[in-house]
């Protein structure tokens, strides 16, 4: 794991480029963020919001705008890799950089070559988070043989529940998705985290876990994560599971799964006036508690309801209440 620190100097310069004019203008880049898988992450997205070939119920981002599975420059590598080179320069703490963002990243066809350049100026292992819908393409696993980490997303083994969770393209099958996985596992020597998003009352009977431990053990990954619907979903049907049904589930899978843990690393990353627009640009990205915000921000609680208030008022934000929990999200 890769540490890097940050002077109050390097930070106000960072602040002063990217807390000023330049928020008005499209970014590619957001974070570093606190993952419960990857640590402090900093994101990169590679295409405009909510493209993707799938429309899952689960997404904390809403339902997709743009469906489909056409690959192509959504945005051009050399933009998003000067942006990174850029940020870089400020030796801020970064565990893992991520393509991940608002929708599926191996849509943008140039992506191959773009996690090849990264690694060419930076050490910082390089992290891929997709929801396998593309890897049944050679094209799109041959693009992340030079990641240090893929996180793809398998829900089922049946191919009606995988309609039911992802609603995909007709032509996508999870057949196509678990084969995708398994020929990925053959080529690939990097680390495959396996994440299996579990949903009550869909995906959680002995009939559905059978049939992920049989693909599983197909596919090989290094570590199954367990995770479960955490911020309000796209469709209320998705709902979680409690922590003693992902212990009996973890118990099934065998020792290499492990229940994605909230993330509880604290760390001071921001000291600087105008924290009401970085609260902002956190929000457009997720749903998140204040707890979320307070973690991920080093903003002490009490000054965060403040800006949170005033974002309130101005009708920036909105306030949801799922699973008993208080979240806010941009407007």
């Amino acid at each position: 794991m890769i540490i890097h620190s940050i002077s109050n100097q390097g930070l106000f310069s960072l602040i002063q480029k990217t807390v000023s004019k330049k928020l008005s203008k499209k970014r590619h880049i957001y974070g570093p963020v606190p993952s419960r898988r990857l640590g402090y992450s900093l994101g990169i997205d590679t295409i405009p919001f909510k493209t993707c070939p799938f429309n899952c119920i689960y997404c904390q981002l809403g339902k997709t705008t743009l469906q489909t599975e056409r690959r192509k420059r959504y945005i051009p590598a050399n933009e998003i890799f000067a942006e990174l080179k850029n940020f870089l320069k400020n030796k801020i703490h970064i565990d893992h950089i991520t393509f991940s963002g608002s929708g599926e990243p191996t849509l943008n066809r140039e992506i191959g070559n773009l996690i090849k350049k990264i690694k060419k100026i930076t050490d910082i292992p390089i992290a891929v988070i997709t929801d396998s819908s593309l890897l049944y393409k050679p094209e799109v696993r041959k693009a992340l043989l030079s990641a240090d980490v893929v996180l793809p997303t398998l829900t089922t083994a049946k191919n009606k529940t995988f309609k039911l969770i992802h609603r995909p393209l007709s032509h996508i099958t999870i057949k196509r998705i678990i084969d995708g996985l398994a020929k990925f596992r053959k080529i690939y020597k990097g680390e495959i985290w396996l994440e299996v998003m579990m949903l009550k009352g869909i995906n959680d009977t002995e009939e559905e876990l059978k049939g992920l431990k049989t693909a599983i053990d197909r596919i090989k990954p290094d570590r199954i994560q367990l995770n479960t619907v955490v911020r309000p979903p796209s469709e209320y049907s998705a709902r979680p599971l409690g922590l003693q049904e992902l212990r009996r589930i973890k118990k099934f899978f065998g020792e290499n799964c492990e229940i994605v843990a909230e993330f509880r690393k604290q760390k001071n990353i921001l000291n600087f006036n105008r924290k009401g627009q970085i609260i902002l640009q956190y929000l457009k990205r997720r749903p998140a508690t204040a707890m979320d915000m307070s973690r991920s921000l080093g903003i002490s609680n009490k000054t965060l309801l403040k800006y949170l208030s005033q974002l309130l008022k101005s009708k920036k934000i909105k306030r949801i209440n799922y699973q008993g929990k208080e979240f806010y999200e941009a407007i």
